[in-house]
């Protein structure tokens, strides 16, 4: 009964989102040029994983916004965790990050297209770009925000820095650090189709931008569709794992 009360919560309103869009679609109030049907939407899905043109793309796509990431964790933890545990450091660097914040990834699209020209390099530079500040940011405000009844603590029983750092700067870290990642991979997936600008001819940004330029929006919606999709589940995926790593951490849920 549990798993059927949390199911229906979860599904009521797409389902109700989803019903009211094919009852106005029925009822010939949108034009299927503007917003086509469900039922076409889902035709055109099933046709493009037949024909394996839709699993192409997700390869491609996916590869790219893994290598982005990951490019984007390593960079984003290291240079956090030096900006948080040395505020000297911190002083050196922080205009430099606070300036380069503020740009949008695609605001960069010129001078990665000098830099790395128009293959894999530039799409990836762009996702990593997107990716990058809200992993840094997180893991910075974590260390920083580290119970400093567990830091007095430490320092009571004088215990050496390596044992401070892992049992008390990266366990109080962990939680802002896991909220960076999960922000960082859906802009990951947000710059998907800037990056895919870039002379690309594979991707789920590519076949977003072919549906618009041949006015196919049923096929534009399946791409939009697929990116949700995709970054529900690693972001799932992410959470799945905080919660394994983070099992100390209560969150709160609501009600009384």
């Amino acid at each position: 009964m549990r798993f059927a009360r949390s199911l229906i919560h979860r599904l009521w309103l797409p389902v109700a989102l989803v019903a009211i869009w094919f009852l106005f679609s029925w009822l010939g109030l949108i034009s299927p040029l503007l917003l086509p049907s469900p039922v076409d939407v889902v035709r055109s899905g099933f046709e493009l994983l037949g024909n394996g043109e839709l699993a192409r793309h997700v390869a491609v796509s996916l590869t790219r916004v893994l290598q982005g990431f990951a490019l984007a964790a390593v960079l984003g933890i290291s240079l956090g965790a030096a900006i948080g545990l040395s505020p000297a450091f911190d002083k050196s660097v922080d205009w430099v990050l606070q300036t380069l914040k503020p740009i949008p990834p695609i605001g960069w699209f010129p001078l990665v297209v000098l830099w790395f020209g128009i293959g894999e390099v530039s799409k990836v530079f762009i996702i990593f770009l997107g990716a990058f500040f809200p992993i840094l940011i997180n893991v910075v405000d974590g260390i920083r925000q580290t119970d400093h009844r567990h830091v007095e603590l430490a320092r009571v029983h004088e215990i050496g820095w390596w044992r401070f750092l892992t049992w008390v700067i990266i366990p109080g870290s962990l939680p802002s650090t896991f909220t960076g990642l999960r922000i960082g991979m859906g802009f990951a997936w947000t710059c998907v189709v800037a990056a895919e600008l870039i002379a690309a001819e594979a991707g789920i940004g590519y076949l977003i931008v072919d549906a618009r330029q041949t006015f196919h929006p049923d096929v534009l919606l399946v791409g939009i569709l697929t990116i949700g999709i995709l970054g529900t589940v690693m972001d799932a995926g992410l959470r799945q794992l905080d919660r394994r790593l983070i099992r100390w951490k209560q969150p709160f849920r609501g009600g009384a």
